[in-house]
């Protein structure tokens, strides 16, 4: 035997995540440039005096540090994680005596002492073992106990748990180089990055920033030179500026992440990562595990076969446990209620040599009856038989098959299994089945051109017939684990495109089918619950982690919880994230159209010295007191689209702003400015004051970014079928908010005349209501001749 390198430098420990401070972490967070503006828009408000407006740009400033902090902290919380998954102490064989070392001491060649209830402290190659079975379900997440045997199956792994048994078993790798360290030298390479609408943003904000730079100078000198007046120069370029810069972006963004992640919670769907939820709605693959996902993790039986049904329920309950837990007991005996003055008298228990269990019970008459039920072979051994030509044909259904054997005893019970005389009696299938609305759900998925890939512990055969029952398609063949590790990168890639169920896989390989399928262009959602599947959660577009039978690292490594462990509950969170991709869209392309007439009342004054400058910076904050609710509170809970699950997900380089969409968002502003313009210029032409020339501006503009929220809702629906048929719960205290505000500001004469407005009379607000209307009306007719071509179309 190896002597124990006990001086090695190597110590038998996970390396623990190096954290970064808070003010590191929060420096790192502002010098994004989207938070930046989000600081510039605040301070100019403060500048300005404006409390309330600078007040809510610094609390989401807040926001989005902390939610970039509690991300990164999330990342080291993966890895201290697995680090607690060791056992502080272990037993281990030094000069012949049994000795406790801790954990982090054990060396490569030691021999652990191993028994009931020990967590493995290292992988380790088995030596001697009594009926020693291991929970493997924190590597593997099957939850089924591994029975281990000398010479074979007779690998152990670091952070598995003894369930029964004793064992001895030499150490062979430790720390980093063990099974466990391996996955955890993996999840710390991963590193999370910016998604794809995140970098949009940042870019559009970014060049928005510098054209609102440039024309703020260049306004303000303009005007400053063309008026002879600096200061009113001077507040000239900031009016340009705050009619330019997009601050909503950051905000629309945040505050829709937010509001995502409560409606997923909703649907049994926890968000620990903002982004992805924006990936969700774009997923083309989901990768899912079998067992308690897509099927109950609950095993009911399914039939009794070569026997009388009522007979084999009655004998697979009399050899299950009186107290049963495990799964295929516990299905059994609530099948057949024992008879009461029936005694058990005598178990025969499972060995490493014997998979099967045999009970001696004794009637009221005083006979004994014995009962076996175990694997098909063990029991073909002890009744003397051929195993059934019917077991090839059971698994093929995805069963799990025991056999059963019973007789009547005359005597004395012998001490061994083997030595009872027992009659085969005939099959018992078991089953895992599948969760209810799992085949629709299935069939929603591939409506809306989503494909679906299992990926499972279990056997290609039981695999492969839940995969059938679930809706998958099954045309390509199963690849194992063994398949996936024998393909190159290239074959695997190739394969890849047709195989969509993969069985007895490891950590490995299932993320090397992940990489394989980004590397192809996919957007991939990958479900899984073990630490085996932490690198394959994070590396995954949207990792998905089991909440009721998911270990911690799971969890932790994993940008979406299922808290109820369902793939419904996946796709429901698929359908949640195209909505509320396509209501960011529609409330993107509002920012956008309400910041154009803004802007164009900000510059039109230039063109004629005599021209009233309409929009001072106090009149643009309060706009943005109604524009900062709409394009974020308003459109985020707007009710979703229910047709997006009938579409293909949209391409992964199509952008929020793609040319259609711009196209669209460009139009209402500038026919929104048109409409304000002509309400401008009709006041200048009734030589209304310039008090009142602005207040009628003013009037026009407000009533336009109104009506631009409601004809925005739906670029499908006309207004009147968008109210009829979608409620939106924010809307009305948008109206009562807008309706104070116009009163307030136009006809309570203090307030008027600090915001250097005048009074209006009924054909003024009239006109203005006219003109607000006439802006938009177009886009209704757009959207009826659309709908009408597409009618025709089909």
């Amino acid at each position: 035997m190896q002597k124990p390198a006990l001086r090695q430098a190597v110590r038998n420990e996970l390396p623990s995540a190096q954290r970064t401070g808070l003010l590191k972490q929060t420096w790192n967070v502002l010098s994004q440039p989207m938070l930046l503006l989000l600081l510039v828009a605040g301070g100019v408000n403060f500048a300005l005096s404006e409390l309330l407006d600078a007040v809510m740009l610094m609390f989401f400033v807040v926001v989005v540090i902390g939610i970039s902090i509690l991300q990164e902290r999330k990342t080291q919380n993966a890895l201290e994680a697995l680090r607690e998954l060791a056992a502080p102490t272990t037993r281990i064989l030094r000069g012949g005596q049994e000795v406790v070392v801790d954990t982090r001491d054990v060396v490569v060649g030691d021999t652990l002492v191993l028994g009931e209830g020990d967590r493995i402290p290292a992988d380790a190659q088995l030596l001697s073992a009594t009926n020693f079975q291991v929970d493997e379900s924190s590597l593997t997440g099957e939850s089924v106990a591994v029975r281990k045997l000398e010479g074979q199956s007779a690998e152990l792994f670091s952070g598995t748990l003894v369930v029964t048994g004793r064992a001895t078993a030499m150490v062979t790798a430790i720390g980093i180089d063990s099974a466990m360290g391996k996955i955890g030298l993996a999840l710390s390479q991963i590193k999370t990055e910016k998604t794809r609408l995140q970098r949009e943003v940042s870019r559009i904000v970014l060049a928005l920033a510098a054209f609102a730079l440039i024309a703020a100078v260049v306004v303000g000198v303009t005007y400053a030179l063309t008026r002879a007046n600096p200061l009113a120069g001077i507040l000239a370029g900031i009016a340009t500026a705050m009619a330019l810069l997009p601050e909503e972006f950051p905000v629309v963004l945040t505050v829709f992440m937010s509001l995502a992640a409560w409606r997923l919670s909703r649907s049994h769907v926890l968000a620990r990562r903002p982004e992805a939820i924006e990936a969700l709605g774009s997923a083309t693959v989901i990768c899912t595990d079998k067992t308690g996902t897509l099927t109950t993790n609950q095993m009911v039986v399914d039939g009794f076969y070569e026997t009388d049904p009522q007979l084999g329920a009655k004998l697979a309950s009399l050899a299950s446990a009186l107290e049963p837990t495990d799964p295929m007991d516990r299905a059994f005996r609530a099948g057949y209620a024992i008879e009461s003055n029936w005694a058990l008298v005598r178990e025969y228990p499972l060995r490493d040599d014997l998979f099967a269990v045999a009970h001696a019970w004794q009637r009221p008459d005083g006979s004994i009856f014995v009962v076996a039920k175990g694997a098909p072979e063990a029991v073909a051994a002890l009744t003397k038989t051929k195993v059934s030509t019917s077991l090839e044909s059971l698994a093929a259904k995805g069963l799990r098959v025991l056999a059963l054997a019973a007789a009547e005893h005359k005597g004395a019970l012998p001490e061994r299994t083997e030595d009872l005389t027992l009659e085969y009696q005939g099959l018992a299938g078991l089953v895992d089945p599948l969760r209810e609305g799992v085949t629709k759900s299935v069939a929603d998925c591939k409506t809306a051109g989503i494909r679906l890939i299992m990926i499972t512990g279990d056997y290609p055969v039981t695999a492969k017939a839940i995969a059938e029952a679930a809706g998958f398609d099954t045309s390509g063949c199963v690849m194992t684990g063994e398949d996936v590790a024998s393909c190159s990168d290239e074959e695997l890639a190739e394969r890849l495109k047709a195989v969509n169920v993969f069985a007895r896989m490891v950590p490995e390989q299932k993320l090397r089918i992940i990489r394989s399928l980004q590397t192809a262009g996919h957007v991939v959602a990958m479900t899984g619950d073990g630490v085996n599947d932490a690198p394959a959660l994070r590396a995954a577009d949207i990792g998905i982690a089991m909440g009721m039978r998911g270990t911690d690292v799971a969890r932790e490594s994993a940008g979406l919880i299922l808290t109820d462990d369902n793939f419904n509950s996946i796709v429901g969170g698929i359908a949640i994230g195209r909505g509320i991709f396509n209501n960011l869209r529609k409330a993107m392309a509002y920012v956008v159209a309400v910041h154009l007439p803004l802007l164009g009342m900000t510059l039109l004054p230039l063109f004629v010295p005599v021209w009233p400058l309409v929009l001072v910076p106090i009149l643009i904050a309060m706009l943005e007191l109604i524009i900062d609710p709409a394009c974020s509170v308003v459109f985020a809970a707007e009710e979703l689209d229910p047709k997006l699950m009938r579409r293909n997900p949209r391409k992964i380089s199509e952008p929020i702003f793609h040319r259609k969409t711009l196209l669209i968002s460009i139009t209402q502003g500038l026919l929104a400015f048109a409409s304000v313009a002509g309400a401008y210029f009709w006041a200048i032409a009734t030589s209304l004051p310039e008090t009142s020339v602005r207040s009628i501006t003013f009037v026009t503009l407000v009533l336009s970014n109104v009506l631009l929220i409601l004809v925005n809702r739906s670029w499908t629906l006309s207004l009147w079928q968008t109210i009829r048929t979608r409620k939106n719960a924010s809307l009305k205290w948008l109206f009562l908010g807008t309706t104070l505000l116009i009163s307030l500001a136009i006809f309570l004469p203090p307030i008027r005349e600090a915001l250097s407005l005048g009074a209006i009379g009924f054909v003024d607000m009239v006109v203005a209501i006219t003109l607000a209307i006439a802006g938009v009306a177009w886009f209704e007719i757009f959207k009826v001749a659309r709908r009408s071509h597409a009618q025709r179309s089909n």
